[in-house]
């Protein structure tokens, strides 16, 4: 394998990890705006407040879901690239654009585990929460 293509792959590497640290850092994010959201339903009492909870936990999932999905896009690209018989030129991303059907829709993206099991969790607790109260 040529310098040129494992600098190449390298580089998508660089890029699926940094799509990874995003999406655990908005995992991260959405608890702290749901808790702080919990907290001034706490203080005011008001259920009201924790449907608002609802609301960023939306933004979160589909922020999310965008990461996941371009992080497989990503992994998508880097193992064709490792095939023998590539024709995808190095440092080339204009090949990252086929990846768009099947696996790569935003319905399989939600139907992860990492995805679905976290977002679905939280709505769940919320829901109850404001259904007990």
């Amino acid at each position: 394998m040529s310098q040129e293509k494992l600098k190449f792959l390298e580089f998508i590497q660089n890029i699926i990890t940094r799509m990874n640290t995003n999406s655990f850092q908005i995992k991260a994010m959405c608890i702290a705006i749901i808790s702080a959201i919990f907290a001034i339903y706490a203080t005011t009492q008001n259920p009201h407040i924790i449907l608002i909870a609802f609301i960023p936990l939306v933004i979160c999932c589909f922020l999310d879901m965008y990461y996941l999905l371009q992080e497989r896009r990503f992994r998508a690209l880097y193992n064709d690239i490792l095939k023998k018989h590539s024709k995808i030129k190095d440092f080339d991303l204009s090949a990252f654009c086929n990846y768009h059907k099947g696996f790569f829709s935003y319905l399989k993206v939600f139907l992860s585990v990492s995805i679905w099991l976290f977002y679905v969790s939280i709505a769940l607790f919320s829901l109850i929460l404001w259904c007990v109260i």
